[in-house]
């Protein structure tokens, strides 16, 4: 197969596809609770990260979702610190290098410690 082809959908039985479903179901789910949890302060970066490398569904939630849900920060400010740590719209937190995670840690810390201050 050629690069410029693609394969179509597999083909599934009502069942595999009715399983697949649900699966897909429940991983949005869990992505939208732990947005949910970082718009409240109840989940930290860190603490996100470390379960990105262990658990799947998480290191599927792209950082720009990821970092849209942190407060204080929006659409904008989102893309604007993705592309100061050259991190592309479409990575996945499994797919982020040490480099742009410790930018990413670096950025909150500073950002908290300055907000502290004021």
């Amino acid at each position: 197969m050629s690069a410029t082809e693609r394969a179509g959908p597999p083909d599934l039985t009502d069942d595999q596809r009715r399983a697949a479903l649900v699966k897909a179901a429940e991983a949005r789910q869990i992505r939208a609770e732990i947005k949910e949890q970082l718009k409240r302060g109840d989940l930290l970066l860190n603490d996100l990260l470390l379960r990105s490398d262990n658990e799947p569904v998480v290191g599927r939630l792209k950082v720009l979702s990821m970092l849209e849900a942190m407060p204080g920060t929006g659409k904008v400010r989102a893309r604007h610190i993705m592309r100061d740590l050259d991190i592309s719209e479409r990575r996945s937190l499994k797919g982020l290098g040490r480099q742009q995670r410790a930018g990413l840690l670096a950025h909150f810390t500073n950002e908290k410690q300055s907000r502290d201050h004021d």
